[in-house]
């Protein structure tokens, strides 16, 4: 749960809680329930504050890019109590990027609202200062605001996150979709609800298959490489960063891959291996 990760896209995570509750389809394999079963420490269904790790970043002194959080949902209700010392945390390190993933972008604003309250009852003026823009629609610069998304049945999670941007904004707001288990086309040229277009505001999208075992309960759908092929030629054309993370189990087994998850880019067809990050 501290700074060392595996995940290609970030360089540490910092798991203010652990344990989640499965929202729907997307969830049926997560990997968070699949590795609890080797951790009889903690109930993958009982979200609990972290101890020893829920101060890491500020004891992280170099610039690197933070997931949070790889174990829960950031945006979960059960962290509504402690949420506003996460977003304190946050302001207090601004040399590092805190990369926030939900699948429940819906609750994002009312977060943010509860978070401004708390700031104010606890006598924190600067995270208030922080708060009160961020719900109106300016983004903290040290923080890139991310949805989830496995199937085209899900697409409505990118409307509820960028339904939170303003014109004025100018945050990193991005997309991951893994695991995908379902095609996915972007509508990139569908409006929000304040008038920009999607690719107007989506900056960075990470595509992963679906990881998993042959059998036992936590398996792995099938993820097809022209699926992976559309999208990155949908976020190139639309010039939105794109980043391959893994061609998922599915695809690494039909092509004989090494790479038991299709991880290394090296195995991959060349113009699969890209793996840029928003500017």
């Amino acid at each position: 749960m501290g700074v060392e990760t595996a995940i290609s896209w970030t360089d540490a995570t910092w798991n203010v809680a652990r344990g989640c509750t499965k929202v729907d389809e997307d969830c049926k394999y997560c990997y968070m329930y699949r590795e609890s079963l080797n951790n009889t420490r903690y109930n993958p269904k009982a979200v609990e504050r972290t101890k020893t790790v829920f101060n890491l970043p500020l004891r992280l002194k170099e610039p690197q890019r933070v997931f949070t959080s790889s174990l829960t949902d950031f945006f979960h209700e059960a962290i509504d109590p402690f949420r506003y010392e996460c977003f304190d945390i946050i302001r207090r390190c601004p040399h590092l990027t805190f990369q926030l993933l939900t699948k429940r972008p819906e609750r994002i604003h009312d977060a943010l609202r509860n978070a401004y309250d708390e700031a104010h009852w606890y006598n924190l003026p600067e995270l208030g200062n922080m708060m009160f823009d961020w719900k109106n629609g300016r983004m903290p610069k040290n923080v890139w605001l991310g949805t989830s998304i496995g199937s085209q049945s899900s697409i409505q999670r990118l409307f509820d996150l960028l339904s939170l941007a303003a014109p004025r904004d100018g945050g990193v707001y991005f997309l991951s979709l893994e695991p995908m288990h379902g095609e996915i086309i972007l509508p990139l040229d569908e409006e929000v609800d304040f008038g920009p277009k999607v690719k107007d505001l989506l900056k960075w999208v990470i595509i992963g298959g679906e990881s998993g075992n042959e059998n036992g309960m936590y398996r792995y759908r099938p993820c097809r490489l022209e699926w992976i092929e559309n999208l990155v030629d949908q976020c190139q054309t639309a010039g939105i960063a794109v980043f391959v993370k893994q061609l998922g189990t599915h695809i690494a087994k039909e092509l004989g891959l090494k790479h038991r998850h299709g991880a290394d880019p090296s195995e991959w067809p060349e113009h699969l291996r890209v793996q840029q990050f928003p500017v």
